[in-house]
């Protein structure tokens, strides 16, 4: 495994995205605790949680509980375990998803958090989503008061603008330390943000970052698919899986990423914590990009 850094914390280059776990079509409990474990069996330090990660009306939070109970049954020393969260979305229970950015119910919601996931303090407390009716200074305030009250040690932002970037930096100055949008070989459009986040010392961590390639290609959700991309041909050369280059690929992008492959069960984790061993050539590299989507 190889580690990256999240403000003064150091993190497997590969985090695990534990949506998949709570939502529609999630695992019984036992796989679900066991692809948590299989992750730390496999070196990740990072998972990504948010109080929002739940299917049914009523259940907020079954993500982050689920995150604490299969960090209590392991093993193994965890004390070293990154636990990423978020706040400021929400689910009616009807598959919908709702923002909201106000700032005493984002301190409400991370307060909620803390006593879910059994810590003195959040690691890393993340706003989820911008919410269009609250000014964006006042959202990213509230995150400033949870650093001022110890109720979380780090802070972090998604879905956003390179714009919203640099006016977070503002206001939380050394307590902002990452930024997550939706990166992936077949979802570009975060170029601006991963370079902005590199250039201001910023993690960037890239949601759904096997986007195209779990589909076996990348022409979207209801495009052709295909098990002849470059990604397979890379694959098959190193004997690997295509998603694991994809991830490799993303590593090479910047120093300053760190994927969150999502996943529902222990092989899938098993199989994204070993991108890290994978070296791909300027050529191999050369060879993806040309067949990407521009």
């Amino acid at each position: 495994m190889q580690y990256r850094t999240i403000g003064d914390a150091t993190v497997s280059a590969i985090g695990l995205g534990a949506m998949p776990l709570s939502i529609e079509n999630r695992p019984d409990e036992r796989r679900a605790v066991a692809t948590v474990h299989a992750a730390l069996d496999a070196g990740v330090t990072l998972i990504d949680t948010a109080d929002s990660y739940h299917w049914h009306a009523g259940e907020a939070g079954h993500n982050e509980l689920l995150i604490a109970r299969a960090l209590a049954r392991y093993g193994g020393d965890t004390s070293d375990v990154l636990i990423a969260t978020k706040g400021g979305r929400g689910r009616p229970g009807d598959g919908s998803w709702t923002v909201t950015g106000t700032p005493e119910h984002l301190k409400r919601a991370a307060e909620a958090s803390v006593k879910r996931l059994g810590v003195e303090a959040i690691g890393l407390y993340q706003l989820h989503k911008p919410d269009p009716a609250v000014p964006w200074a006042e959202s990213v305030g509230a995150l400033r008061e949870l650093l001022d009250a110890g109720t979380i040690r780090a802070a972090g932002i998604s879905n956003v603008t390179t714009a919203q970037i640099r006016e977070a930096h503002a206001i939380l100055g050394d307590g902002l330390v990452s930024v997550q949008n939706q990166y992936s070989p077949a979802v570009r459009d975060s170029e601006p943000q991963l370079r902005l986040s590199a250039e201001l010392g910023l993690a960037f961590l890239p949601w759904s970052p096997l986007g195209g390639i779990s589909r076996s290609s990348l022409d979207g959700p209801s495009g052709p698919t295909s098990h002849d991309t470059a990604f397979h041909r890379v694959a098959a050369g190193h004997g690997v899986s295509p998603q694991r280059v994809a991830l490799a690929w993303l590593l090479s992008r910047s120093p300053a990423v760190i994927p969150l492959p999502g996943a529902g069960r222990p092989a899938s984790i098993t199989d994204s914590a070993q991108a890290t061993e994978i070296r791909l050539s300027e050529a191999e590299l050369a060879w993806l990009e040309s067949e990407m989507p521009s």
